[in-house]
C-alpha cells in the first residue's frame, strides 16, 4: 500500500475509507475483548478534534495527554493531529514534578488524563499549571466529583459533535504539511531534565513509508500493544506502522497480564523491549533446570536442532530431510507449549529500546519463535535499521531502511544519521539542538557500532555509559549486564567501574528463584535483606560472576560485587519508563556501598 499521505490524520482518514467496519482495535472488557471499528473510531476521533475546536484549540496548539495505553489515547492522539494541533504524551508512571515540568516547558494549553489517579497528580500542582485551560479526563467523569477546571473526555465528544461538522475538520486536516509539528515527545531523561524532541508528520511518515517497502505487516495482522504510546518505539512501531497496513491493535490490560492477553488476542506480530524477552528466556531456562534429567536431555537435543535449523534459515540455505525430520519432532516434543503460551499465531517479535542478548534471541528462534532487533533513538522517530523476516542476524540490530543515511565517525566510531527521520530540534534548546546536528546536517546519535561484513549494524555500546578505568581502558558495561542476567539467579545488574582501578557490579537477584533455593537447601531467613547476606547465597551470586569472568578480557573482569535487596524500578526512580537503568541515580543512591568494593591502596 502507497503511503503517499502528507499527514498522519489524513493517513488515518483514508484508512477509515478503506476499511470502515473492519476492526482497527481491540479492548478487553468485562465480557472479554471487543472490537472498534475504522467508522467507530472515526466518530470519537472527529468528536475530540471538533470539541478541541470549540473550546478555542487551533492549529499548533499543543495538548498534553497523561494516559496508558487504550483506545481513547489514540482517538485523542488521531483529532488533534487531523485538526493540525500538537499533543505532548507524558509516561502514566510520571511522577507530579515531572508531569508539571512537560506541562509547563511544553506550553499546552490543555491536559487529557486518563484515570482520577492521573488526575490527582495535577491537582496536587494546581497551583503550578495557571496556564492549563481545562483537564479532560477519559474514564466515565460523573463518577468523580471533578472541580470546574475539569471535564470528561465524553463530554468533550459531545460537545464537540455539536460544533461544526466532519467536513470542516477534514478540510484542517487537508491543510497539514509533512513539515508541521505533530508532536513534543519528552525523553525520558537518563541523565537530567527531559527534552521535547520536535517531531513532524513527516519523520513518523517516513518511518512507515520505509517499513511498508518490506512487507512485513498488512491488513490481516493483529498486534497487541502494552509498551507505552507515550514513547517513539511504541508510538511508530506499535501504532502508527500498524494503523498505516490496515492492521488491528488489541491493547494488552498490563505487563503483568501479557501472557494471558497474548492466549486471548493471539497476536501475529508484537513490539517489546529486551526485558520481556529476558523473562521468558530466564523462567524456561529454570524450569529445564529443575525438570528431571531425561526431560533436560530432549530439551538440549531440541534445542540443538533448532539451533542448526536457525542458521539454515538465516543463511538462506535449505533444510535436509533428516533435519526437518527433527525439526517437527522437536516442535512437537518441546515448543510446541512456548509457541501456544505466546498465541500461537505470532509470526515475529519486534525488539527495541535497548540491546537484545543475541544468545537470548538464538534461544528464541531455535524455539521457533522469531526475534526482529532494531535500533534507533526518539529523536530518529525512531527507526535507523531493523532485521526482517527475510533478512536478519542475531547480535546485530539489522540494515539501514530505505530512507536514512547512517556514517561511523572516524575518532570513536559513533553512529551519526540522516533522513528524512531526523527531528527539528529540541523544543526551546538550540544549543543543545546544535550539539546533536552538526553544520552538515548528521545527527549524532551517541551509540558505538560497527558494521559486519553483510552490512549490518552491531551496537557496542553507549558513549555516556562508556566505562574508563584509571588504567585507560575502555568497558562496555551493557555487554557484561547482558551475560550476567542470563544466569537464573540475576535479574537485574549495574556495572560499576569508570574512573576506577577496576570494574564491579551491583546485583539484584532473582528473589522468587533466590528464596525458593534457600527453602530447598534449608537456610533459613527471615527477610530478602537477611537472605543476600548469607554465605552460601553470596558464594552462589559468585559462581555466576565466575562464570561470566572466564569470557571477558582481564580489564573488563568483574573485581568485587554488592547484592542488593531491591529491584531497580520506576517507583524508586532507578529505572526510566523504557526500563533503562539510571546509572547516576544508581550510583548515588549506593555510593557507599560502591566504595566498600575500592578500599585505599
Amino acid at each position: 500500500m502507497a503511503l503517499e499521505e502528507k499527514s498522519l490524520g489524513a493517513m488515518f482518514l483514508n484508512r477509515v475509507e478503506k476499511y470502515g467496519d473492519r476492526a482497527v482495535m481491540k479492548v478487553k472488557g468485562k465480557g472479554g475483548y471487543r472490537d472498534i471499528s475504522w467508522n467507530q473510531a472515526l466518530r470519537q476521533v472527529m468528536g475530540v478534534a471538533r470539541g478541541f475546536l470549540s473550546m478555542g484549540l487551533k492549529p499548533g496548539d499543543r495538548v498534553s495527554i497523561l494516559a496508558e495505553n487504550r483506545p481513547e489515547w489514540a482517538f485523542c492522539d488521531l483529532g488533534l493531529l487531523c485538526m493540525g494541533a500538537v499533543d505532548v504524551p507524558i509516561y502514566a508512571t510520571n511522577t507530579p514534578d515531572q508531569c508539571s515540568y512537560i506541562i509547563k516547558d511544553s506550553g499546552s494549553r490543555f491536559v487529557i488524563v486518563s484515570t482520577g489517579g492521573q488526575l490527582g497528580k495535577l491537582l496536587a500542582k494546581r497551583d503550578e499549571l495557571k496556564g492549563i485551560e481545562k483537564v479532560i479526563v477519559m474514564d466515565d467523569w460523573a463518577a468523580y466529583p471533578y472541580p470546574e477546571w475539569v471535564i470528561g473526555l465524553r463530554e468533550l465528544v459531545k460537545q464537540g459533535l455539536e460544533y461544526k461538522d466532519n467536513n470542516y475538520v477534514k478540510e484542517l486536516t487537508k491543510k497539514v504539511e509533512e513539515k508541521d509539528l505533530a508532536t513534543l515527545i519528552y525523553t525520558s531523561g537518563t541523565t537530567g531534565q527531559p527534552k521535547g524532541v520536535m517531531l513532524t508528520h513527516l519523520n513518523f511518515l517516513a518511518n512507515c513509508r520505509d517499513i511498508a517497502t518490506f512487507n512485513m505487516i498488512g491488513d490481516q495482522d493483529v498486534t497487541l500493544s502494552f509498551l507505552p504510546l507515550s514513547h517513539s518505539l511504541e508510538r511508530t512501531a506499535g501504532y502508527y506502522v500498524p494503523l498505516s497496513a490496515g492492521s488491528t491493535i488489541a491493547y494488552a490490560e498490563s505487563m503483568d497480564t501479557l501472557l494471558v492477553n497474548m492466549s486471548e488476542i493471539h497476536p501475529t506480530v508484537m513490539v517489546s523491549v529486551p526485558r520481556f524477552y529476558e523473562k521468558v528466556f530466564s523462567t524456561v531456562k529454570a524450569g529445564v533446570e529443575a525438570s528431571p534429567p531425561a526431560r533436560q536431555k530432549i530439551f538440549h537435543w531440541a534445542i540443538g536442532v533448532g539451533g542448526q535449523v536457525s542458521k539454515r534459515i538465516m543463511y538462506k540455505q535449505s533444510i535436509p530431510p533428516l533435519l526437518n525430520f527433527q525439526k517437527k519432532l522437536a516442535h512437537k516434543l518441546v515448543f510446541s507449549k512456548l509457541e501456544e503460551r505466546m498465541g500461537g499465531k505470532l509470526k515475529f517479535f519486534v525488539s527495541g529500546g535497548a540491546p537484545l542478548a543475541k544468545e537470548i534471541a538464538e534461544f528464541f528462534h531455535a524455539a521457533g519463535i522469531l526475534v526482529l532487533e532494531g535500533y534507533g533513538l526518539t529523536e530518529t522517530a525512531p527507526i535507523l535499521t531493523c532485521n526482517r523476516p527475510d533478512e536478519f542476524r542475531f547480535g546485530t540490530v539489522g540494515k539501514i531502511i530505505p530512507s536514512v543515511q547512517l556514517k561511523l565517525s572516524e575518532s570513536d566510531h559513533e553512529i551519526l544519521a540522516k533522513g528524512p527521520n531526523i527531528m527539528q530540534g529540541y523544543y526551546n534548546l538550540p544549543e543543545e539542538t546544535k550539539a546533536a546536528i552538526d553544520d552538515e546536517g548528521w545527527f549524532h546519535t551517541g551509540d558505538v557500532g560497527e558494521w559486519d561484513a553483510d552490512g549490518f549494524l552491531r551496537i557496542t555500546d553507549r558513549l555516556k555509559d562508556l566505562i574508563k578505568t584509571s588504567g585507560g581502558k575502555y568497558v562496555a558495561p551493557q555487554h557484561i549486564e547482558g551475560i550476567l542476567i542470563q544466569d537464573n539467579f540475576v535479574e537485574q545488574a549495574c556495572v560499576i567501574g569508570d574512573r576506577r582501578k577496576y570494574c564491579t557490579v551491583l546485583i539484584v537477584p532473582s528473589f522468587d528463584r533466590l528464596e525458593k533455593w534457600a527453602q530447598e537447601n534449608n537456610i533459613a531467613f527471615k527477610d530478602r535483606k537477611e537472605l543476600i547476606e548469607k554465605p552460601e547465597v553470596v558464594k552462589l551470586i559468585k559462581k555466576a560472576l565466575d562464570n561470566v569472568n572466564k569470557e571477558l578480557p582481564s580489564y573488563e573482569s568483574i573485581k568485587d560485587f554488592r547484592i542488593l535487596p531491591e529491584e531497580f524500578s520506576q517507583e524508586n526512580n532507578m529505572l526510566t519508563p523504557t526500563l533503562k537503568v539510571r546509572r547516576k541515580i544508581v550510583n548515588k543512591t549506593y555510593e557507599k556501598l560502591i566504595d566498600s568494593m575500592y578500599p585505599p591502596d
